[in-house]
């Protein structure tokens, strides 16, 4: 993803997820819940919300796309950089996001969580 435009345009695609705000930021939200931000503690990189498991494997094995500070140690969301060459990763990612928070009905229109 280039920048949060980019991002903005993918999450759109996903059923029912609406432009919001958190922190006072642009953030893409789910049924109120966060599935990205443009809370990132530096302007070249947004906040992707992510399971613990899927955090762990990110860190270890795309670094230079996915990191984080301490400020989100231990929290389901990671930072990922712009401009990385990681576009379909990432629209799977928010994709995820967006399955995790959805509900059972609307869970059932895509079928299993990808």
């Amino acid at each position: 993803m280039k920048d949060w435009a980019a991002v903005v345009a993918a999450g759109l695609r996903l059923p029912g997820v609406e432009q919001a705000t958190t922190y006072g930021k642009p953030a893409l939200k789910m049924r109120g819940k966060m599935i990205a931000a443009a809370t990132a503690p530096d302007s070249g990189s947004f906040v992707l919300a992510v399971s613990h498991e899927e955090k762990e494997v990110l860190l270890d094995t795309e670094p230079g796309v996915f990191w984080q500070t301490a400020h989100y140690d231990g929290w389901p969301a990671i930072l990922v950089l712009y401009g990385s060459d990681a576009d379909a990763r990432i629209a799977l990612l928010l994709a995820r996001a967006w399955w995790d928070r959805a509900t059972v009905a609307q869970r059932w229109t895509v079928g299993e969580r990808p």
